[in-house]
């Protein structure tokens, strides 16, 4: 252990020798103090009393300066490496399901569609209690724990065992594990027969393609006009963004340009190639859209291309190259800023001393009533821009700022609910009534558009959530219960929607009573009342 240690720093101390033997002994500060650097590290390994660590030794120092730069710059380990790239990759590597783990049990919720696990017959419901000869049933497993299970490299095989319900036999698969894909796309359907709905989770080597197929689609049934949904979508690939944003802009149209202190200034144009350059078009935001989604928003709302509807986006602006080191770990190291079309910078301030306030931020903005009131955000006139075709005033100072401001929804919420929530009941609950009724939901409800017409959560669902949840420890409230009544009730036929048939079902029932989606679909059909707000 002690060797791997050693080698590592053989070998950073070896690569800075390298780098800065040139001029280590002229009186360039930087060099001199890359040298004092080494001979420290040196010092610490071969004269400190105790054994110390070598590698602890340059990872802390990594770490610890990061830490004063800013925030998004960061030290990763080469084990991290992989999982930090998979959502983005737009895949991994495992047995393809879905799982939940219910009772200390790991249950298949659904196979993926293709996967490894649909094509050997595992079903949804199925309960592992084994993997490759190891019990895995009440044992206090955790998702980790499956994780390392399951996962692995492609063409390696794993033999689960599991239980079937209304089977009395154990029933053993034998999977080869392949390619699972990770999709950046939620939802994509027709709200009426002119408006489409697209839904975005993260900006990833996929989401362009799986973009365009959806858009493509939502064409051949007569869409008009886009309602693209990035609230909650932290970002990812800039080149994702860009693509995406190309799509809505004409030709030879600035995206996004970039520039840091010795990253030149680099700018993105728009090409020919534009799916929706033409249309009604709405972006929906919120302090949890950053990164890649501020680029399609500032892009957009910069051009009058569509307008932007929600709350002040999370601000991160900083662009971060990610820089391997020998032993396979990576520093993602801030380079250069992002900067919409009209010159905003989107990053919000911060202080490299304070970034315990900078991520407390939110909970700023929280507290002092931005959620709720658009007056609450005071910026300067310095902050001031104008768009690039009917000048409308846009700002500066980190985030971007919707067209149309729509508060947080706070009239279901009860403390009740809130427990609810936070526990997982309402998510364990849902499993627990599926895994009970599979096979009459089948039955009952083979299409979606069935079960959305036809499935109500009665009175006996009801009864049953709330003696469920009393069992989980979680004391009756009446007036905590009426209070959320109505959110708790979608709740549950969306989850239910979701286990039954995919995601993009999940959503077409939440969004039914989601009040910034709501208002994008009025000011699509009142588009008069809001042209000053866009090109024409």
């Amino acid at each position: 252990m002690v060797k791997r240690f050693i080698s590592k720093t053989t070998i950073i101390v070896a690569l800075l020798i390298s780098f800065s033997s040139a001029n280590i002994y002229s009186q360039n500060t930087s060099n001199l103090s890359i040298y004092k650097l080494i001979r420290f590290i040196q010092y610490v390994s071969s004269e400190y009393v105790d054994t110390v660590s070598s590698e602890r030794i340059v990872d802390d120092a990594i770490i610890e300066t990061l830490k004063k730069l800013d925030p998004h710059s960061v030290y990763i380990t080469k084990e991290d490496v992989k999982a930090m790239n998979e959502p983005l990759e737009g895949n991994f590597e495992g047995i393809g399901v879905e799982f939940n783990i219910l009772n200390d049990t790991l249950i298949v919720v659904n196979p993926i569609p293709g996967g490894p696990s649909e094509r050997v017959g595992i079903m949804a419901g199925d309960r592992v209690i084994d993997v490759d000869g190891k019990n895995v049933a009440g044992i206090g497993l955790k998702n980790s724990d499956v994780f390392k299970m399951l996962r692995g490299d492609k063409g390696t095989q794993v033999t689960v065992q599991i239980i079937r319900r209304n089977s009395t036999k154990l029933l053993e698969f034998n999977i080869i594990r392949d390619k699972i894909p990770i999709h950046s796309l939620d939802a994509s359907y027709m709200i009426d027969d002119k408006i489409g709905y697209i839904k975005l989770n993260r900006f990833a080597l996929t989401t362009e393609s799986e973009f365009i197929e959806a858009l493509l689609k939502l064409k051949e049934e007569n869409m008009q006009h886009l309602i693209l949904d990035l609230r909650g979508n932290g970002g990812g690939y800039l080149n994702a963004s860009v693509a995406l944003a190309d799509h809505f802009l004409e030709d030879k149209k600035l995206i996004v340009y970039t520039e840091g202190r010795n990253s030149p200034k680099t700018d993105f144009i728009a090409t020919t190639k534009g799916e929706l350059q033409e249309g009604r078009l709405i972006i929906l935001i919120d302090e949890g859209s950053a990164s890649a989604s501020e680029i399609v928003a500032g892009a957009v709302q910069d051009w009058d291309r569509g307008i932007i509807i929600g709350r002040r986006s999370f601000g991160k602006g900083l662009v971060q190259n990610q820089l391997p080191l020998p032993d396979g770990s990576m520093v993602r190291l801030t380079v250069a800023r992002y900067h919409t079309p009209t010159g905003r910078v989107i990053q919000k301030p911060y202080d490299p001393k304070e970034l315990e306030s900078y991520y407390s931020e939110l909970t700023q903005r929280y507290n002092n009533g931005e959620f709720f009131h658009a007056d609450s955000i005071n910026i300067p006139d310095s902050l001031k821009y104008f768009t690039l075709n009917t000048g409308k005033v846009v700002y500066g100072g980190g985030g971007i700022m919707p067209d149309i401001f729509i508060p947080v929804d706070t009239s279901h919420y009860s403390e009740y609910y809130g427990k609810l929530i936070r526990k997982g009941i309402i998510n364990q609950f849902t499993h627990t009534y599926i895994d009970k009724n599979r096979n009459n939901l089948k039955r009952n409800y083979g299409s979606f558009e069935k079960f959305n017409k036809n499935f109500t959560v009665n009175q006996n669902i009801i009864d049953e959530l709330l003696t469920f949840a009393e069992n989980q420890g979680l004391e009756p409230d009446s007036d905590g219960f009426n209070t959320s009544k109505d959110e708790i009730l979608i709740q549950l036929k969306a989850l239910i929607a979701l286990n039954q048939f995919s995601t993009n079902y999940y959503f077409q029932i939440v969004n039914q009573n989601n009040k910034a989606l709501q208002k994008a679909i009025d000011v699509l059909n009142s588009w008069d009342s809001y042209k000053h707000l866009v090109k024409d």
